[in-house]
């Protein structure tokens, strides 16, 4: 099933000019074994299962996976997909799949939840079933000859055409029209009526933002063409509280120093609405921006939904204020920390203050904050900041 099957050569399809049907040879007859091959080469290039089957493993991996023989019933069936004929492949039209975006929150993915969605759809006409008046009244549409198109060409210069090809206004894309005394008056002549549907959307849990939900068949109905999809997108909202990873879940705790030094007990309300009790062990010191995790108290497993990831919790360490403590009692506090460095000091050193940082006064220093700025050829502009 070589990709080299697809490129054919005219003078390859010269013999079915003659063909003879139910012929076996290639001699006088139609050439089947060449038309096998072309059937099974198009075969899998038109199925993109097969296509990554032949991908993987070659010509084997087709036949192990089942391959027909070709699909084509007929030789004119290959020629109406090639030459855009009337056959097989023309009849399986499909119609546009409709696309729509269901809002859901957290909880609703974490919990599962069913909501009905109210479409407007086309439906086939049960009064007239789809003709669109009474039978043997459509006839081919004149302005268009039956095209659904008009190709208007226009003059844009000396010697010079452009072709315009617009939807005929006669039969509106149809190709055919129908006298309006005999239109249906209940579709008034367009075969399809609009049509309220509600629909039943099963969010299950451990669903994620941007999962599918498809309904097959369910999309606008149009004569001799098989309705499309409704499909359903899920679009997850931001949560005040939770974020999702995968199958995880991560939170931000804030705690004190003194919960951080000598333990704390916090709580956590879940998406579910049950209470966590979250406690650190005795003598565990939590660190600025530790994470730790409460296992199976994360998202459902979609379609395992006894299975759960983690809950991550990010802890956010609050320092006391300045001068939180008198000064004769630091000596308390610090006999009971972790003694300090000592760093010996020597009359050489220079000694500096500390003073707190304003990002906003770095940038404008380094913006050039002084009007001008001395080198050796002389004063130069230099660039001011703007203050409001």
């Amino acid at each position: 099933y070589s990709l080299n099957m697809c490129k054919l050569d005219v003078t390859e399809l010269s013999p079915l000019v003659t063909w003879e049907e139910g012929g076996e040879g290639e001699e006088g007859g139609f050439p089947w074994k060449k038309f096998k091959l072309i059937s099974q080469a198009y075969e899998v290039l038109s199925d993109p299962k097969k296509r990554d089957l032949y991908d993987q493993g070659g010509e084997q991996a087709i036949k192990e996976g089942g391959l027909s023989g070709g699909s084509f019933s007929s030789p004119m069936d290959i020629f109406d997909m090639f030459f855009g004929g009337g056959g097989r492949m023309n009849r399986e039209r499909r119609g546009k799949n409709v696309v729509h975006q269901l809002g859901v929150s957290l909880e609703d993915l974490y919990n599962g939840i069913t909501r009905k969605l109210a479409l407007q759809k086309n439906v086939i006409c049960g009064k007239c079933e789809g003709y669109g008046g009474k039978r043997g009244a459509i006839e081919k549409c004149s302005v268009c000859k039956g095209r659904g198109v008009q190709v208007l060409v226009q003059q844009i210069g000396p010697g010079m055409v452009q072709q315009i090809q617009t939807v005929c206004p006669e039969c509106k894309g149809q190709g055919e029209r129908i006298n309006p005394k005999d239109r249906c008056d209940n579709c008034n002549g367009c075969k399809v009526v609009r049509e309220k549907k509600i629909i039943e959307v099963h969010v299950d849990k451990g669903m994620k933002d941007g999962q599918k939900i498809v309904f097959h068949g369910e999309g606008d109905q149009e004569p001799d063409v098989e309705p499309g999809d409704v499909i359903i997108v899920l679009d997850q909202k931001d949560h005040s509280v939770f974020q999702r990873r995968g199958h995880d879940l991560i939170t931000k705790m804030r705690i004190q120093l003194s919960e951080a030094l000598c333990g704390f007990r916090k709580t956590i309300e879940t998406l579910d609405n049950r209470v966590l009790v979250v406690s650190s062990r005795p003598g565990e010191v939590i660190k600025h921006g530790d994470l730790k995790c409460i296992r199976n108290e994360g998202m459902p497993v979609y379609k395992s939904p006894m299975d759960k990831g983690s809950l991550i919790i990010q802890f956010l360490v609050q320092f006391p204020e300045h001068y939180w403590i008198p000064r004769e009692k630091l000596c308390l506090l610090e006999a009971l920390l972790p003694p300090r460095e000592d760093v010996m000091i020597t009359d050489e050193m220079d000694q500096v203050d500390l003073a707190d940082f304003d990002p906003s006064e770095q940038t404008c220093r380094n913006s050039g904050g002084e009007a001008y700025e001395e080198d050796e050829e002389g004063p130069r502009t230099g660039v001011q900041c703007q203050t409001s």
